[in-house]
């Protein structure tokens, strides 16, 4: 990938193979983790006649998922909000979730539907550009938690490191960000300069 351009009204990258099956990949599975969250919403027959839904009550089990869904209300460390209380905390992630968990399937389907399957080109409205966004950052968020990646973590890895698998995802994850931030400069039009 070279990277994004304006093409008329539309933003276009051409993707290899590799690179369009490790991005569809990868959005399948927050996709595919994220279902299995709403699964979990309990059912409610006053849902089914109002139409409002609930979502679980409780926060995530997974840590991966618990980074994509996290508390609506946690305070702050600088102490200016207090910390919620266990009441409060489940009643908006009960109201909230299941909006979110919507919202984050949507953009994941919008690169599944506009991401070619065997590579070539992507050419997106501003909209799908903004989906795309969305699920990319999804995606550098469960694999920054898996990989353990802080703002300390350094880019390249250090000397005598020797784990490869790590050092491979963290690659992904470097490309990752690079694909966000020409997508980035292309919609907001800093590429021009």
């Amino acid at each position: 990938m070279i990277g994004w351009r304006r093409d008329g009204g539309q933003l276009v990258a051409e993707l290899t193979q590799q690179e369009a099956a490790v991005l569809r990949g990868m959005v399948s599975q927050i996709k595919e983790m994220l279902e299995e969250r709403a699964d979990e919403a309990p059912q409610d027959e006053l849902a089914l006649i109002t139409g409002i839904r609930t979502g679980p009550s409780t926060p995530p089990d997974n840590r991966i998922v618990a980074r994509l869904l996290p508390d609506f209300h946690r305070g702050d460390e600088d102490g200016d909000l207090p910390p919620a209380d266990a009441d409060s905390a489940a009643a908006l992630r009960s109201i909230y979730e299941p909006q979110l968990l919507e919202a984050k399937t949507g953009v994941a389907e919008v690169v599944l539907t506009t991401c070619p399957r065997d590579g070539g080109v992507a050419a997106l409205s501003e909209e799908q550009a903004e989906a795309w966004l969305s699920a990319i950052n999804d995606v550098r968020l469960a694999l920054g938690t898996a990989l353990d990646i802080s703002e300390d973590t350094p880019e390249e890895p250090l000397e005598g490191e020797t784990d490869d698998t790590r050092s491979a995802h963290m690659g992904v994850y470097q490309w990752l960000t690079w694909v966000q931030d020409t997508l980035i400069a292309t919609l907001s039009g800093d590429d021009e300069e």
